[in-house]
């Protein structure tokens, strides 16, 4: 379970740096959209694991 968490956080972080590199070059879209989803899914997955 612990492994797990680490992942998740890790990948919530990668995900993240996508969103800000992609707004940093003033671009709007799927590079944008798809992480924030992606995001959600895996703070809503981590909650269920409690």
């Amino acid at each position: 379970m612990n492994n797990s968490k680490i992942i998740d956080a890790i990948l919530i972080g990668f995900l993240f740096g996508i969103i800000i590199w992609s707004i940093a070059r003033n671009t709007w879209g799927f590079l944008t959209l798809i992480p924030v989803f992606l995001i959600y899914g895996l703070i809503k997955k981590s909650k269920g694991n409690k």
